[in-house]
């Protein structure tokens, strides 16, 4: 799998194309304009959605949109730079409707949920690194701003608002991932988990000695027959949220001392 990471563009291009900023001067002459940044982005976006990040060439946005491939290049100066765009884009699609509940952990399930909808959608973005240098655009920093409100109230420190924040993310983020690559086995095999069991089931009973593995065969037999599968995707998310929300409830919840947030 080819490895796609945010940031990796030139900064200061991607920065003025992100907010919109006029282009540097350039003595080069191209093509004439006969599109938009937005028109490429969502071009590019389309293309990964139907078939991949892979499959977002120069060559393919440029038939998407209806341009030259050199073209492509007076917009946007290579993928590093488009990979940011379109997660920027993406971002700023999403809903951020006003905190109606007063709990801390409604908040920061949807905050969750809203993250899983992209990710789900959108199931690429999941083969993204972000690392320590995301795409700071107009979309992330409104969906940053808007997920660190769900915070208030809470008398978290800021640092801890964020080390929280990214730690429910990271939960989604592997979740989405893991879920991503399951059904991309059922897609490439053509074969659901049950069939999959099912046309293994003789030998996976003679080499599982229920006398060397008790409880793998044990508990194994347990979980399949309860989920038809080894995954569960929705048992998968609703318990690992519980316990991401029960970790951050250790700080949030703890007695501090008044006029003081926790640290």
């Amino acid at each position: 799998m080819t490895d796609h990471r945010t940031g990796s563009g030139e900064p200061s291009t991607t920065l003025g194309l992100l907010w919109g900023l006029p282009p540097r001067p350039t003595r080069r002459k191209g093509p004439a304009r006969s599109a938009t940044v937005a028109q490429i982005v969502n071009g590019a976006v389309a293309l990964a959605d139907e078939s991949g990040l892979g499959a977002v060439t120069v060559r393919a946005v440029a038939e998407r949109v209806g341009i030259s491939a050199m073209s492509v290049y007076t917009y946007v100066p290579g993928k590093p730079e488009l990979i940011d765009l379109m997660l920027d884009a993406l971002y700023a699609r999403m809903d951020r409707p006003r905190w109606q509940s007063g709990s801390w952990r409604d908040r920061l399930t949807a905050v969750a949920e809203a993250n899983r909808g992209l990710l789900s959608e959108h199931a690429w973005v999941t083969e993204i690194a972000a690392l320590s240098r995301p795409p700071l655009g107009p979309g992330l920093m409104a969906k940053y701003e808007h997920e660190l409100s769900a915070f208030d109230g809470t008398g978290l420190a800021d640092r801890d608002v964020d080390a929280a924040l990214t730690f429910l993310l990271g939960f989604v983020q592997a979740h989405c991932r893991a879920a991503h690559d399951a059904r991309r086995a059922t897609t490439d095999s053509a074969m659901s988990d049950a069939d999959w069991w099912a046309a293994n089931q003789p030998i996976l009973a003679q080499a599982f000695d229920a006398e060397v593995y008790p409880r793998a065969v044990r508990i194994g037999a347990a979980v399949g027959e309860a989920q038809q599968s080894a995954w569960s995707d929705e048992r998968a998310w609703s318990f690992g949220l519980e316990r991401v929300l029960d970790g951050l409830a250790a700080i949030i919840e703890r007695p501090a001392e008044a006029g003081t947030p926790h640290t």
